[in-house]
């Protein structure tokens, strides 16, 4: 971790898994803090934007609100589907 600076907890939760290397169960659930969490690189790829600006302070765009959460599905067709919240300090 930085020294001087917490950064925030972001919980990614796998809502839905067809995986087909077999890595993502749905109910999988993982704590974001300073180190990339055991998710293949694709999905990770996908959702650490999300991840970066929440640890950050950012609040997401959400249609017409803004929101500290997000959902997102792997690049491989959708079979992977993940949540990720900031966590309570």
């Amino acid at each position: 971790m930085r020294e001087g600076k917490n950064m925030s907890k972001v919980k990614l939760t796998i809502t839905e898994s067809d995986c087909r290397s077999g890595y993502h169960k749905a109910g999988d659930s993982f704590l974001v803090e300073d180190l990339c969490p055991p998710l293949c690189h694709e999905l990770w790829n996908r959702i650490y934007p999300y991840v970066f600006a929440l640890q950050n302070g950012a609040d997401l765009d959400c249609g017409a609100s803004r929101s500290r959460s997000f959902d997102a599905r792997c690049p491989d067709g959708g079979r992977v589907c993940v949540h990720g919240e900031l966590e309570d300090a």
